[in-house]
């Protein structure tokens, strides 16, 4: 098995560190966190801490253009689609839900059809991380405001646990795989 590149979406920018959008980046400082490694500048425009083998990303362009990072970092580290995990928020799931999928469309998360279009490729494994409202999801404006919002006390205790329960899941794709993982934590 070749190297494995585990990319948290997000947005570069103190600003954005405690936003919704930003829990992607989250779990990959925890994965970092867990396995003493630190992070480090590359060419692609990704903040870098990698081990034997694996590779964890957090893209220095903003959301929208997560792909242009990603594929950079693909062609340099020579990792395939099939050794490549997304972890992003989703608005669509509830607060503390995780999903994975092997593959599939964007759902409207435009950074990971960034990702998507610049790889030429959907069959992308994803951990989707459930940041959604209580009501109706946001459209528009609203939408903006709401993933560049913050989490709320109530909110970020489960939050946490998410992110914990979101580094599990990405060490369970490294070793069990997509499916193995999916029955694991889906749900």
């Amino acid at each position: 098995m070749g190297s494995r590149l585990i990319l948290g979406l997000g947005n570069p920018g103190a600003e954005y560190v405690q936003t919704r959008h930003n829990v992607g980046f989250w779990v990959v400082e925890e994965l970092a966190r867990r396995r003493q490694l630190e992070w480090s500048s590359e060419a692609c425009r990704i903040l870098l801490a990698s081990e034997v083998d694996l590779y964890l990303g957090k893209p220095q362009t903003f959301m929208n253009r997560s792909g242009l990072a990603a594929q950079c970092l693909v062609e340099h580290q020579n990792v395939g689609p099939e050794d490549l995990l997304i972890v992003y928020d989703d608005i669509h799931l509830p607060v503390g839900r995780l999903r994975l999928r092997g593959s599939g469309g964007p759902g409207g998360h435009r950074g990971l059809e960034s990702v998507i279009e610049t790889l030429q490729t959907d069959a992308i494994a994803r951990l989707r991380l459930g940041v959604g409202a209580s009501e109706e999801a946001p459209t528009g404006q609203d939408l903006v405001d709401f993933v560049l919002g913050e989490f709320d006390d109530e909110e970020r205790k489960v939050v946490e646990e998410m992110v914990c329960r979101a580094a599990d899941a990405c060490e369970s794709w490294l070793e069990a795989g997509v499916e193995v993982t999916m029955n694991r934590f889906n749900g």
